[in-house]
């Protein structure tokens, strides 16, 4: 990236000089590396400033465009990222739409009878997320995906934590819309991806109006640095160490876990078994404590969070923990932790121990 900070300032829009070109050719690198990460062709990856604004673009641009056709109704599962359900509200309250959460089970999956009960000819999109990013549920995209085509809705997909968790290299053939997140990648903060099928963009009403960049969808200079970093970050994930790096990262969870349990304290996992869900995640319930608590005694030296990081600050209840039949008093006392590709065995073991003597004060 940082060549596009220092030394190469071109517009990659502008089409009449080499510098434009250079800075055209790093996008179109980036692009690719995208398309090759899900298995779309590049012109329908779209860039944006990150997963909610792609997930605000696909929902809003479909609904928009349609707002005056048959289908009024919109689905959504109840454990999707919070800026998906404002999304389709708003939706609702300015388009009128009818928007339906589609019930999960305690693992935080999503039924395929259950969806297909809710699916009928005025339904317009559903969305449901690959990877929940509270409790690392990954629903079966692939089967979800029939039946919701059968009923001839849009199927938009947030996938935003999807890339770690497994391959990717052929999604785009069972999803109409997807969203990534640059962050959830090893890519910068502030850049993001949504896919769009081909054939669907003239569907799409965009939130961003201007120079009609990006195939008139979201106009705008792009960040050129932003999107090198992105697509590089595209191929350490196509690597052929990816899947051994995933496997390396599910053991040392399952290892962090297990020490976990072995103190003395009740601490019980939320949703799926450690073999169903994300490998970096758990979401652990620690009975009789406070979380807010347990995290304030565990500063400075270790970092997790109470439930999505992008709405930590609000003091209520992690909607995802409250869908899967948690109390109010058990989602309370629940922490969501998270391992990288760079976590060590010592990282953990030493989370162990500030968790064993933050437990034991608190106590």
């Amino acid at each position: 990236m940082h060549p596009y900070y220092a030394e190469d300032f071109g517009n990659p829009h502008s089409a009449d000089h080499v510098l434009g070109w250079s800075a055209a050719k790093a996008i179109e690198f980036a692009t690719e590396r995208l398309a090759g990460l899900i298995g779309a062709d590049p012109d329908e990856i779209i860039f944006t400033s990150g997963a909610t604004e792609a997930n605000n673009l696909a929902l809003l641009g479909i609904g928009r465009r349609a707002s005056g056709g048959t289908r009024r109704r919109i689905l959504v599962s109840a454990i999707e990222h919070k800026c998906v359900l404002a999304a389709a509200r708003a939706l609702h309250q300015h388009c009128g739409y009818t928007i339906q959460e589609i019930p999960v089970d305690s693992e935080g999956r999503v039924n395929k009878s259950t969806l297909e009960t809710l699916l009928s000819d005025d339904v317009l999109l559903v969305s449901i997320m690959a990877v929940n990013n509270e409790i690392g549920t990954i629903e079966d995209i692939m089967d979800l995906s029939r039946s919701i085509r059968a009923a001839g809705a849009f199927f938009h997909c947030d996938a935003a934590q999807a890339p770690l968790a497994f391959d990717l290299t052929s999604f785009a053939n069972f999803v109409d819309l997807l969203s990534l997140s640059g962050h959830k990648m090893y890519a910068p903060k502030g850049i993001g991806v949504l896919y769009i099928r081909r054939d669907l963009q003239s569907s799409i009403e965009p939130l961003i109006y201007g120079g009609g960049q990006q195939c008139n969808l979201r106009s705008g200079t792009l960040p050129v640095p932003l999107c090198v970093g992105l697509g590089r970050a595209c191929e350490l994930f196509l690597a052929d160490e990816m899947h051994e790096d995933r496997e390396k990262l599910r053991q040392r969870r399952d290892r962090f876990f297990a020490k976990i349990l072995s103190l003395p304290w009740p601490i019980i996992l939320n949703g799926p078994p450690l073999a169903n869900r994300h490998p970096a995640n758990l979401n652990l319930r620690f009975n009789g404590f406070s979380a807010g608590d347990l995290l304030n005694a565990v500063q400075p030296r270790l970092a997790a969070s109470t439930g999505a990081a992008c709405t930590s600050g609000i003091p209520e209840p992690s909607h995802v923990l409250r869908a899967i039949g948690l109390s109010g008093d058990d989602a309370d006392s629940s922490i969501r932790f998270s391992l990288g590709l760079a976590t060590t065995d010592a990282d953990l073991d030493e989370a162990v121990e500030i968790l064993h003597n933050a437990l034991g004060r608190l106590s």
